[in-house]
């Protein structure tokens, strides 16, 4: 539910989005200017890379002590996976990216669905809940593969930590060269997501101002009759 809080924190302010996958979609479907989604991005990769360098100073002496002194990337005392994700050793790259499309593609579709305000929706203030429980769902089903990201920020930010925190480049030639599957992958399945969404949802939902004007009574009176009224 860390999602949920990140959204509580933040929402007022900027959305709450805490994925460029996200942040993608609301631009891509017209609910946010492109011009934002650069600063979005940063702010998402700095968040991820910062958070990675704080769990790492809490837990440096359980890290050293857990390898001998070591920070590896494989082997049954790996640790790099704790902040980034990384393929089972059966997982192909096809299916790796097949995987986090789909996921993706089912977060945009269900988050447009919880923020549309003609939709059925959830009660106001409790939207972080649900999208927190999305992600629950969907890590939880579609996590045993290589971890289910969805976010490239969530990945990609914590990678360079490593990157630079000890356990070397290697994290990105890791897994045949895994590292960019969950960062391209979100982008594809969350376009792909919003417009499912758009075309077989959103534009078939009835205008709340077109309703009201048909509520309102035929038999106005004419422009004349009001003037003579007055």
């Amino acid at each position: 539910m860390a999602v949920a809080m990140a959204i509580y924190v933040t929402g007022g302010v900027s959305g709450g989005h805490v994925n460029p996958a996200v942040s993608f979609a609301m631009c891509l479907f017209g609910r946010m200017k492109w011009v934002k989604f650069p600063f979005y991005v940063g702010a998402q990769l700095l968040g991820a890379f910062a958070g990675s360098a704080v769990l790492f100073g809490i837990y440096y002496d359980a890290f050293m002590s857990f390898a001998g002194g070591k920070l590896l990337i494989v082997g049954e005392n790996a640790t790099a996976h704790i902040f980034a994700t990384y393929p089972a050793p059966y997982l192909s790259l096809a299916n790796a990216f097949a995987e986090q499309v789909a996921s993706t593609m089912f977060l945009i579709i269900v988050v447009f669905a919880i923020f549309d305000s003609r939709n059925l929706g959830v009660p106001r203030g409790l939207e972080p809940i649900a999208v927190g429980l999305l992600i629950a769902v969907l890590t939880s089903s579609l996590g045993m593969n290589s971890g289910n990201a969805m976010n490239p920020a969530r990945d990609l930010g914590p990678r360079l930590f490593t990157a630079l925190a000890g356990w070397g480049f290697e994290v990105f030639t890791a897994g045949n060269n895994f590292w960019w599957i969950p960062v391209v992958g979100p982008f594809v399945g969350a376009a792909i997501g919003g417009l499912i969404y758009v075309v077989f949802i959103e534009i078939h939902q009835p205008d709340p101002k077109a309703d009201l004007e048909a509520e309102q009574p035929e038999d106005k009176p004419e422009k004349h009759e009001l003037d003579a009224v007055m």
